[in-house]
């Protein structure tokens, strides 16, 4: 089994059907802010990655019939400072999209390894939040793909 990660991806926005999304703050980077995201393992697919990732890093316990597959992927750079994460010829990720829709807020567990702080905030907010433009966009699409 290789020791490095594979540059395939989830991001999973986490929201109500109010249109209040989760976000988490990177324990390690202070004042960067995300949605939950994660790398596949190897023999995961991206829905089994999805479901691990929101429970790892939230304490949510998605079922698989509350996942929504957007069918979107983003191809982007690694952050240099993230490099050595993957193997010698990496230097893209591709994330694909991934929401999960709550009918109100909840109370969130985060794995204090990956995470310092959270807040649920309207999605306007939220996508102002972000650090990544892939998960800014992701945010800003919500209420066209939920109908809202």
């Amino acid at each position: 089994m290789s020791e490095f990660k594979r540059p395939l991806s989830v991001l999973v926005v986490v929201h109500t059907a109010a249109l209040d999304v989760l976000m988490l703050e990177r324990a390690k980077h202070p004042g960067y802010w995300q949605s939950v995201t994660g790398s596949c393992e190897p023999g995961e697919d991206l829905a089994t990655t999805a479901i691990r990732e929101v429970r790892e890093e939230t304490g949510i316990d998605v079922l698989p019939g509350m996942l929504t597959n957007w069918h979107r992927s983003n191809r982007y750079a690694i952050f240099p400072e993230w490099r050595h994460r993957y193997g010698p010829d990496v230097f893209e990720n591709t994330e694909h999209v991934f929401s999960v829709e709550l009918p109100e807020r909840v109370a969130i567990q985060l794995a204090p390894e990956e995470h310092r702080n959270h807040q649920w905030l309207a999605w306007e907010a939220a996508a102002q939040r972000c650090f990544s433009w892939s998960n800014r966009d992701a945010i800003l699409g919500l209420p066209h793909r939920t109908g809202a």
